[in-house]
């Protein structure tokens, strides 16, 4: 493998910036984990393409926790499924940001992770000479959502220039908002703007104001705004990536020992159960927290049968990842899980 960086810059090209997600938006983990890859590569090295981390930091980057093989599988291949679209000509182009993930142990015997990023992608990742942008990982690693990050992007940007003119439409696209949510401009404003506004002052490098900017649509309908993008002076927490592994740590089991927990003594048709409501919760939560789930569930709904149960469980579980994605910083969400089932 090619010499990595080690200063934790992230360089990004303005095209790649620019993306759109296409079926499947990032979540926060998966977005975090990017751009920590992108500090890690050498943007004038294409042989640096190939990324290894220690499974440590893989599960704090991707707030794995408890670790097991079917949810590291889980996870790798979310990565690999990640499409983007960007600009191309009159159009755009779509491909996927990784082609490859390998689990192995290194010559120590120590469990890694090591991805390369997909050959489509590389023309935006390397080799760059004008049009790109910089900023320290650090900036990014306390923001709560995929919100507050890609706008932090969008408009560090633009820092140089000093402000920056977007459709409503067009900055929720490159925010990943879905098409349906904040239909209300008060909405999209308090718990995206205003929301993405304080965290930028109390998190990174750069601050902002924004105003509503050319002609109204119908009914006084917001089109467009003008953020104006200035440093941030009070901006002094600089968060590494090693102190944020460290905050990132739980329990210390190690891989090997989460591979060999094969779970036995239990019945296959509970079992079947117990992986039929972790389909529901779209495999973010392990064996062993689903089966504290599956308790909650006979316990303060015992009327439901194992249909209205998986089907009660998708919907809970997308309430939180809304709740999650508009900047409420869940930090633990197998606990909010539980706690806002039965709430309705």
């Amino acid at each position: 493998m090619a010499k990595l960086k080690e200063n934790n810059l992230i360089e990004k090209k303005n095209a790649l910036n620019e993306m759109r997600a296409n079926n499947i938006s990032m979540t926060l983990q998966e977005q975090r984990f990017f751009l920590i890859y992108l500090s890690r590569i050498n943007a004038r090295d294409i042989n640096t393409r190939i990324v290894r981390f220690p499974m440590d930091q893989f599960k704090a980057f991707m707030d794995l926790g408890r670790l097991n093989i079917n949810s590291l599988e889980k996870a790798t291949d979310r990565l690999l499924q990640k499409i983007v679209k960007v600009p191309h000509g009159d159009g755009w182009e779509k491909f996927q940001l990784f082609k490859k993930c390998r689990l192995d142990k290194d010559d120590t015997g120590e469990w890694y992770i090591e991805i390369d990023a997909h050959d489509d992608a590389l023309p935006l990742m390397f080799e760059f000479k004008d049009k790109y942008f910089t900023y320290k990982v650090s900036n990014i690693l306390r923001l709560k959502s995929v919100n507050q990050q890609r706008m932090y992007e969008l408009l560090k940007q633009y820092e140089r220039i000093g402000s920056r003119i977007l459709g409503v439409d067009e900055l929720k696209e490159l925010l990943f908002i879905g098409k349906d949510e904040y239909s209300y401009y008060k909405d999209f404003r308090v718990r995206v703007l205003d929301a993405c506004q304080q965290a930028l002052r109390e998190h990174t490098d750069i601050k902002y104001t924004y105003e509503p900017h050319g002609k109204k649509g119908a009914g006084g309908k917001i089109l467009a705004l003008k953020f104006y993008i200035e440093r941030n002076n009070d901006y002094t927490d600089q968060l590494t990536l090693d102190m944020f592994i460290d905050e990132k740590k739980v329990e210390a089991d190690s891989l090997a020992e989460d591979i060999e927990d094969i779970q036995e003594d239990i019945n296959p048709k509970y079992r079947e159960r117990i992986e039929f409501f972790m389909e529901a919760c779209e495999n973010a939560f392990y064996f062993d927290d689903v089966v504290i789930i599956n308790d909650l569930l006979n316990e303060r709904m015992p009327y439901m049968d194992e249909l209205e149960s998986y089907n009660y469980l998708n919907r809970k579980y997308k309430e939180m990842m809304r709740n999650d994605r508009i900047g409420e910083g869940i930090k633990n969400k197998f606990k909010y899980f539980c706690s806002i089932m039965g709430t309705d």
